[in-house]
């Protein structure tokens, strides 16, 4: 499926969950906080958010990015057989370093 975000929009791919506690204990989603923050890797950018002088301001994320989001914010889709949420870019709280040397 091909997709074109409008605006400030971005979709992103959940990281594998993180359901276990220290002990082991495999914790099911209804199980999770709604405030815990979730991190996953940008699919697709939207070309920004339109200002009132009618240009675009410039996303802040870009493809490849890893990021955190709020568990309750995005709207779920399926996409080439994988689980994504897409997001408005100002619920995106925060870019993870890469050790690599990628991020930002």
């Amino acid at each position: 499926m091909k997709l074109s975000l409008l605006q400030d929009r971005v979709l992103i791919e959940p990281a594998a969950p993180k359901g276990t506690t220290p002990g082991g204990i495999i914790l099911p989603d209804t199980a999770k906080k709604e405030d815990e923050l979730l991190e996953g890797r940008v699919l697709a950018v939207g070309p920004g958010k339109l200002t009132k002088t009618g240009q675009f301001a410039e996303p802040r994320v870009k493809k490849g990015d890893r990021v955190l989001y709020r568990m309750t914010v995005g709207i779920p889709i399926r996409m080439d057989g994988k689980d994504c949420v897409i997001v408005h870019e100002p619920c995106i709280v925060a870019v993870v370093d890469q050790p690599d040397g990628g991020g930002r």
